[in-house]
């Protein structure tokens, strides 16, 4: 599977601070120091609806971090793959009628589309969890053969007791667990599962559903947890400097993804640090394909919304924090960007050296890109008042903006 074109990014003069940033599993902030090449893996969408602003709010937050990461002149290896086949995505193409593939097809393309027009830095490795099933049945036969999976009607399951460092990423309680794995597609209260928050490996074939061979798992398809650890690995390794996805995905997905990871190796941590983006809300309420509650990004540039503006909308939030769309957030961008435009569009200006640090410096205190607009701001409203003559200061701040923020003005 392929990812989409990269957006260039401007160099600067010198280079960033280190990346601090809170750790889900700590609780805290910690600062990433990773080698030359930085790891990272962020989990991508399943392909049955159009890319929403929380998934647009979210892939942003890792984009920062990988536009941070570069401009400490490291390189960056990142990872994201494709739930193409779930159940979700199954369901949605019973209920309209479709080819479970072709609509897979077609949103993927979607998003594809949508990313590029937000300048969101691709991955070196995009992979769909179909491609992914033949590394990901012999994890699953390990699993099972070192006795830290079982078979229950022909599905296999993890046991979440095979690995001592279960319930570190998301530190939440055994009926706080058994809660959110009812909501968020595990089956509790299953017969005959050893723990109700045993997660599945591998799903024996259903009659009307698509399936591969398994190998001695006899045909199925995969779970979702495990699709992500078999990729990760694949490409990364153990011990990658960053999990990323939404905060919803904290538990299960990314407490089930590590257990896998840790039982199958040996080591830990599958990650050394889990970041986690807030949620989005319309109208009061999470915005969730479950509630169609949406609002989607290919609708915002199809009503002519410049992708820059919608980006700098996200970019007003703090990628932690849960906050509500409105009309009101969309044209403040809107303007704001206007603002930026019509400053930079100048032949000269007050001298940008000290913004494009306070822009490094925000962005490396936890993605405070609020703060980062909020530099950019005040000079450009210095730049109004006519505060400087110095002919490179709009370049600079364009290529600042573009570089660390991901905005073209």
């Amino acid at each position: 599977m392929h990812a989409w074109p990269a957006s260039e990014v401007p160099a600067l003069p010198g280079k960033g601070a280190d990346l601090q940033i809170h750790d889900t599993a700590t609780g805290g902030r910690v600062t990433l120091d990773p080698g030359p090449v930085a790891r990272i893996y962020v989990c991508g969408i399943t392909p049955y609806d159009a890319t929403h602003i929380g998934h647009a709010a979210t892939y942003n937050a890792f984009d920062l971090v990988q536009r941070v990461w570069l401009d400490t002149k490291r390189q960056v290896h990142y990872v994201q793959n494709v739930t193409d086949v779930d159940d979700p995505l199954l369901e949605r193409a019973v209920r309209d009628g479709q080819d479970w593939t072709e609509l897979a097809e077609r949103e993927t393309a979607l998003f594809r589309e949508d990313m590029t027009a937000l300048r969101m830095l691709p991955p070196k490795h995009y992979i769909g969890a179909v491609e992914a099933i033949p590394g990901i049945v012999p994890l699953v036969e390990r699993l099972r053969d070192c006795g830290a999976a079982y078979e229950l009607e022909g599905d296999v399951y993890f046991s979440v007791e095979s690995d001592t460092h279960f319930g570190e990423v998301s530190r939440l309680d055994a009926e706080t667990m058994r809660l959110l794995s009812a909501e968020r597609g595990g089956d509790p209260e299953r017969p005959g599962k050893k723990n109700p928050l045993d997660p599945m490996l591998w799903m024996a074939a259903r009659e009307g559903e698509p399936s591969w061979d398994g190998g001695s798992l006899g045909r199925g398809r995969p779970g979702w947890h495990i699709e992500c650890v078999a990729i990760a690995l694949d490409h990364l390794g153990m011990g990658f400097d960053v999990q990323g996805g939404g905060s919803d995905l904290a538990f299960p997905h990314h407490e089930m993804g590590a257990s896998h990871a840790q039982a199958l190796t040996g080591e830990h941590p599958f990650a050394q640090a889990y970041v986690h983006a807030g949620m989005v809300a319309l109208n009061g309420e999470k915005m969730s394909k479950s509630k169609g509650n949406l609002v989607f990004v290919s609708k915002l540039r199809h009503d002519g919304v410049d992708p820059a503006a919608i980006r700098l909308a996200l970019l007003g939030h703090h990628y932690r924090d849960d906050w509500e769309w409105t009309d009101r957030v969309l044209q403040d961008a809107v303007e704001r960007l206007a603002r930026w435009r019509a400053a930079v569009s100048r032949p000269d200006g007050p001298s940008a050296d000290a913004l494009v640090d306070e822009i490094r410096a925000a962005l490396a205190d936890d993605l405070d890109a609020p703060s980062a607009l909020r530099a950019v701001d005040r000079w450009a409203a210095l730049q109004q008042s006519g505060g400087g003559t110095r002919e490179d200061a709009p370049g600079l701040v364009s290529r600042a903006v573009d570089a660390l923020l991901g905005v073209a003005l």
